[in-house]
């Protein structure tokens, strides 16, 4: 399974990003490979479609999770919703390492 987190950064001891559309960066993890990558966002310049950009640059990832702080966006989320993907939110305040431990133990909330 492939999982996309929301970042402060690029390793598991980061921040998450409560922010979709302007994460500051994808981190990719591999739980088959047990690989960690990041992905740099750049959409922080962008005046509108920073979601749009962004739910376009998960979906190149091909991940089947994304795990974030506030949720995408509605717009984001009606590309979001034409994949197989779960979306789940509230762990804006977790580091990457403890998001991944509440998505593992059921305790985040499902926005898709």
């Amino acid at each position: 399974m492939k999982i996309v987190f929301t970042a402060k950064g690029d390793s598991w001891d980061s921040p998450m990003d409560p922010r979709f559309g302007r994460m500051d960066t994808l981190l990719l993890f591999d739980e088959e490979k047990d690989e960690l990558k990041a992905f740099s966002n750049n959409t922080e310049g962008m005046d509108h479609g920073a979601g749009l950009q962004t739910a376009k640059k998960v979906i190149e990832l091909k991940p089947d999770v994304i795990i974030t702080g506030n949720g995408a966006g509605e717009k984001a989320l009606e590309i979001l919703k034409k994949y197989d993907l779960k979306i789940y939110i509230g762990a804006g305040d977790l580091s990457v390492k403890e998001a991944y431990k509440a998505y593992k133990n059921g305790i985040l909330e499902r926005q898709l």
